[in-house]
């Protein structure tokens, strides 16, 4: 039984990238202002590769985009700092003016920060990489709080789309519970779609896991968040309803490459038939 007094976020899922079986392409930024590993240089030239990156994806046929800190190992494992926030706002800004596709915003690991970063710049989703469970993460112990997460969204735009992840790759739950009730947990506390991922980023996303979180939401939105490519595509979107989608459309299938037009080209050919056959 939902929350919602007219649940019909699986329809609302479909309708915010106007087709089934949507293909989300990543955006990786390069090391931001903060980062251990940032180069002290300014925005410019991380603005630059963003928007490069964005438009090959564009031209390749996905239909969404996810803008995220992907090179600022490591991940603050709960409040990001003003620093951080900052940049990744104005570089999503650039790269809203320039996109036709709806963008969303991922703060490692703070949604937070994301959802202020969304609707600063009228983005329409988020992915919430920790949500209802406390896990073990490389950066340490996170303990989420999708309460003050949906009363926030309440506060600024309840139109934003929270995308969830569980069991998140690089992490394991500090209780090991099953994948599957991890899912509906996810789901029932107002989640807008789940995400099931690999191991780590680029690593192949377990079937049987997929087939799990599904059995369990149901008619409910779930997303691949690792390890997708042409060659797996057909097998997982007969389970999934999606996939966000990063290494295997980069230059030589490397995830701090700039993005492969070809590759993403490719890609989309192969979703095209699948979506025709679905």
């Amino acid at each position: 039984m939902s929350m919602y007094p007219d649940d019909n976020r699986y329809q609302s899922f479909h309708d915010l990238f106007g087709t089934k079986k949507p293909i989300i392409g990543m955006l990786h930024l390069p090391p931001l202002p903060g980062s251990p590993v940032y180069n002290g240089k300014g925005l410019k030239d991380i603005i630059d590769r963003a928007l490069y990156d964005a438009n090959e994806l564009q031209e390749g046929g996905v239909d969404g985009l996810e803008v995220e800190n992907f090179s600022d190992p490591t991940y603050y494992p709960q409040e990001v700092g003003p620093e951080l926030t900052a940049a990744i706002a104005v570089i999503a800004d650039h790269v809203i003016r320039a996109a036709s596709k709806p963008i969303g915003i991922c703060v490692l690991a703070d949604p937070k920060a994301s959802l202020s970063v969304a609707h600063a710049v009228g983005a329409r989703f988020i992915r919430a990489t920790f949500f209802t469970e406390a896990s073990v993460d490389v950066s340490g112990l996170v303990c989420p709080k999708p309460h003050e997460l949906l009363r926030f969204r309440k506060f600024l735009d309840p139109s934003i789309k929270i995308f969830t992840d569980v069991h998140i790759k690089h992490s394991a739950p500090l209780v090991n519970r099953p994948l599957g009730d991890s899912a509906l947990d996810a789901k029932y506390f107002l989640s807008d779609a789940v995400i099931i991922s690999g191991t780590h980023t680029g690593k192949e996303t377990k079937l049987e896991d997929i087939k799990e979180a599904k059995t369990a939401v149901e008619d409910f939105p779930v997303l691949v968040g690792s390890g997708f490519s042409k060659e797996k595509a057909a097998k997982i979107l007969a389970v999934a309803d999606g996939a966000i989608v990063g290494t295997s459309l980069k230059k030589d299938g490397v995830s701090s490459n700039v993005v492969d037009r070809s590759r993403v080209k490719e890609l989309m050919e192969v979703i095209k038939e699948i979506r025709r056959h679905s």
